[in-house]
């Protein structure tokens, strides 16, 4: 089964009912983005996109971005989100990375994107559409183009199962992005889990939060989809406004919300929640980050309803562990909730540095077998290859199971580290600091504070000893990175503190924090 045969399956049960809605109230039915989608997949058929190929996607959040996805798919090939919001030099390489057959893309982001790919070579041809919103722009540029030359109607491609479906691009430890393949297989797997424990209904309203760019996307877009149910796109502006987003999730009557649990922290805090009707909400999903229980105390005072979860797993499996809270919360409780069992698709197991199995108790690394997993690392075979152990994927994240059998997080093993929900490598914020023309020497640490909020640190030596402007470095940083990526603060030295084998001393710039 094809990952775009769930949304064929949804709109068969609901083909006049709404299945994607934006904040402003602009929504297509079932039928309705069928046959957006469908002109996608015909115009890119028309393009010469074969099975396989790689379609980009440098368009904000909007009912033309998940008509793109669609028809990306139903052309057979796999879609590579970009997160709109980075520097266009971040998207080209992304782009240029997995060599793109072609991309979709709003206007505003043509110019800057076209001299990031110029410079790298070569530039694929490009859909543009004007101003993405409702799935009008879409329509307008496929109307031109078929005044032009009309695309003739081809049929929804059926590819292997083992096919990509997308390209989900995380911070890398060398400096650039990585792009981690996922399958037909993979996300049908995860989906197919995500009905049979959540048991979405066409009467649902899932909300879609998390960027497409972000492995959240793919319970937000196909669950819902996949029953008929409404998908309501919230978007970037509105999502970190927390007056606005609670009206909205209260406007839209959503019944199943999805984010970090940053965002339910911002909410329960500042969000003014107990204005507000939220009748119809009946699960709350977060995963990303660790959620302290003060927070989720407080959530849970002011949402008593809904049934609530813990979701982990990194990119490369999407969701693999699951834990349901019990409530009420024990207001005696301070250590964070467990991340639960394996999914019941997956196998797990937990190792030492070695390699070898851990008894049960103790401290390791947690590995997830199944179909789930990610393919590999796009054009990173030997990083691939480290990744694995056999069959298992090794997460890179330290667990303890507890006598219940339940998962607790422990930490990282290496230097990603999750900021409100997105993955970061430390080293890739060096990188970038590196090409500064006045910083002689840059260490990223990231800091946890008693509530588990996470703040990235840079510390730095410089060439002419004088500091910097910090607003000089930050959009310095903007520049070059997302901004969930930008540090929250910076330090200066006069040289960074070596360890005997002059290695920068992380251990000792944590204790001077």
């Amino acid at each position: 089964m094809n990952l775009h045969d769930y949304f064929e399956r949804g709109a068969s049960k609901n083909d006049t009912g709404v299945a994607v809605e934006e904040a402003d109230g602009s929504s297509l039915t079932y039928g309705e983005l069928i046959r957006l989608s469908d002109r996608v997949r015909d115009r890119l058929i028309c393009m010469g996109v074969e099975p396989g190929d790689r379609v980009g996607l440098y368009l904000r959040k909007t009912i033309d971005t998940v008509a793109s996805i669609l028809g990306v798919l139903k052309a057979g090939a796999a879609y590579v989100p970009v997160d709109p919001t980075a520097p266009a030099l971040r998207n080209g390489f992304i782009f240029d990375d997995c060599k793109v057959k072609t991309a979709i893309l709003e206007s505003r982001f043509q110019r800057d994107l076209e001299a990031v790919l110029g410079e790298r070579g070569g530039i694929p041809p490009l859909l543009i559409v004007d101003e993405a919103g409702g799935g009008r722009a879409l329509g307008r540029l496929l109307d031109a183009l078929d005044a032009d030359s009309p695309a003739p109607v081809a049929p929804t491609r059926r590819v292997p199962t083992s096919n990509l479906a997308y390209i989900l691009y995380t911070s890398g430890s060398t400096g650039k992005p990585k792009g981690v393949m996922l399958s037909h297989e993979s996300a049908v797997s995860f989906v197919d889990w995500c009905l049979r424990v959540f048991e979405p209904t066409k009467a649902d309203r899932f909300s879609s939060h998390a960027p497409f760019h972000f492995d959240l996307s793919i319970l937000d877009i196909y669950t819902p989809l996949s029953v008929g149910a409404r998908l309501v796109l919230i978007p970037e502006d509105i999502g970190k406004e927390p007056l606005k987003l609670a009206e909205l999730i209260a406007s839209k009557k959503i019944s199943v919300w999805y984010s970090a649990p940053s965002i339910l922290t911002m909410l329960a805090q500042r969000g003014n929640l107990g204005s507000h009707d939220y009748a119809l909400l009946r699960a709350v999903l977060f995963a990303g980050e660790v959620f302290p229980v003060a927070h989720l105390r407080s959530l849970y005072a002011l949402w008593p309803a809904p049934r609530y979860f813990n979701l982990y797993g990194p990119t490369e499996t999407n969701v693999c562990t699951w834990y349901e809270v019990a409530t009420p919360i024990d207001p005696d409780r301070t250590t964070p909730y467990p991340i639960g069992k394996v999914c019941s698709q997956l196998e797990s197991i937990i190792v030492d540095l070695d390699g070898q199995v851990v008894p049960k108790g103790s401290e390791g690394e947690l590995c997830i077998k199944g179909p789930n997993i990610l393919r590999g690392y796009w054009n990173l075979p030997e990083q691939t290859a480290r990744g694995f152990l056999g069959d298992y994927y090794r997460t890179g994240d330290l667990v303890v199971e507890d006598e219940s059998g339940d998962l607790r997080f422990v930490g990282r093993r290496d230097r990603m580290v999750k900021k409100r929900g997105y993955r970061v490598e430390l080293g890739e914020i060096e990188t970038a600091l590196y090409s500064h023309p006045e910083i002689e020497e840059a260490a990223v640490i990231a800091l946890t504070d008693a509530e588990s909020a996470v703040t990235v640190c840079a510390h730095l030596s410089l060439k002419s000893g004088d500091k910097l402007s910090l607003i000089a470095l930050k959009k310095f940083c903007a520049e070059r990175l997302p901004l969930y990526m930008v540090p929250d603060k910076f330090k200066f030295h006069t040289r960074l503190p070596k360890t005997s084998t002059d290695k920068i001393d992380f251990q000792k710039l944590k204790e001077e924090a």
